[in-house]
């Protein structure tokens, strides 16, 4: 079975993209998502985190105090290094057994989508790399829609802190354009074409 990752900047449009996928009956693993889930609900994640953050790293119902965890990390590289660096290996060790599980169900593919897919190294561990593209003004229009409580000041330092495209792109196997004006879905469909008919990894 391939495993294919999934990645692009904030406001790219990457979980559009596997949204379309799911759809084709592919199984997407939600990095960003499952990390949050096993923050809260991963027993030596969550020790791990208040030894090096303390106890106010959780509110009194057990669910993550994000708040305060962002402070702690916001304008700190080496805390939240830290962070990274005890929450990534997690992620690494959860998505593991689940692309065993796509495979052991006879699944041609499995796709793992996460943000920071290149940064921390884990689509070493990875058959193929598609990159999803926007234009940063699409991007910021995107966010500023979609999350209406930021400004466009935070957004841009967001994306001045991501790699830049143009780096992410010499890490990729297929380029998708979500740009608003090449239509996603044939996109989406020719590298499902592709990687339903292989036989090995492309590279």
């Amino acid at each position: 079975m391939l495993k294919v990752g999934v990645t692009g900047g904030i406001g790219s449009g990457k979980s559009t993209v596997c949204r379309i996928f799911m759809v084709l009956g592919i199984p997407v693993y939600d990095a960003d998502s499952r990390a949050k889930w096993l923050q809260t609900h991963d027993p030596l994640l969550k020790s791990q985190i208040i030894q090096h953050f303390g106890a106010h790293a959780y509110l009194p119902d057990g669910s993550l105090n994000r708040t305060y965890l962002a402070e702690q990390v916001f304008s700190h590289a080496e805390r939240l290094q830290l962070l990274n660096s005890l929450v990534h290996p997690r992620v690494a060790e959860d998505s593991a057994q689940w692309l065993a599980l796509q495979q052991a169900a006879g699944k041609p593919y499995a796709i793992k989508e996460a943000a920071l897919m290149i940064e921390s190294g884990s689509y070493k561990q990875l058959d193929l790399l598609i990159v999803v593209t926007a234009p940063e003004e699409v991007r910021i229009q995107r966010i500023l829609q979609r999350d209406p409580q930021r400004s466009r000041e935070q957004i841009t330092a967001i994306i001045s802190k991501q790699m830049p495209e143009n780096e992410k792109i010499k890490f990729a196997d297929f380029v998708i354009c979500n740009d608003g004006n090449q239509m996603l879905i044939p996109q989406v469909m020719n590298v499902h074409q592709q990687l339903i008919h292989a036989t090995k990894p492309l590279r």
